[in-house]
């Protein structure tokens, strides 16, 4: 129905709610107006909401890390412990082997016992220990100990020449070092004139 009609006589209203003018192409006043009032206090709440918002997703995106770095240190040091405890077992079991080792050299191990030397030595090598320290092998200070030192001419560079007790290892952990005899090239002689 028109207003007109009804017999009011008003028009309706048309209000141009554009920032910028159509014909010109210039910012209106009312839309600078708008820009240097303040900000309606809907306005005020969403932007502290989002501040918020950004705040918590921060921390949450924190604590997630912090769990993350705290289960890896968790994991690592596990992993770190159970190692330890074997190597302290298997440093205990040093002697034993080394016993077997001179019964075997002796020709003392037979029988019952032999079977039981091999089932250590095999649990042992399971858990990751290898002996290590051969006759002839170039000396090492990182994993040999030398206990005797001698010249000889048949050596290039120190040199392994008797395995006095032999070394262990796990994976790259050095348990014992090889306790050996090292000879070293013979001194060249002194020219005293």
């Amino acid at each position: 129905m028109n207003t007109r009609e009804n017999g009011s006589g008003e028009e309706p209203v048309i209000r141009d709610n554009r920032k910028i003018d159509p014909e010109t192409g210039e910012v209106r006043e009312t839309a600078k107006e708008q820009a240097d009032q303040p900000a309606p206090a809907a306005d005020l709440a969403s932007i502290e909401l989002a501040t918020q918002l950004a705040e918590r997703t921060a921390d949450l995106q924190r604590l997630q890390a912090e769990y993350s770095n705290y289960r890896k240190r968790v994991e690592r040091d596990r992993t770190v412990v159970k190692e330890q405890a074997v190597a302290g077992v298997l440093a205990e079991l040093l002697p034993v082997l080394d016993d077997i080792g001179r019964a075997r050299d002796h020709g003392e191990l037979t029988g019952g016992f032999a079977k039981v030397s091999e089932s250590l030595e095999a649990a042992t090598g399971k858990l990751g220990l290898s002996a290590f320290g051969t006759k002839g092998e170039p000396f090492d200070p990182t994993v040999h100990e030398a206990l005797m030192h001698s010249y000889s001419p048949d050596v290039a560079e120190p040199t392994c020449v008797e395995i006095l007790q032999s070394g262990y290892r796990i994976g790259e952990r050095v348990l014992r070092p090889a306790r050996v005899a090292v000879a070293e090239p013979e001194e060249p002689a002194s020219n005293d004139n």
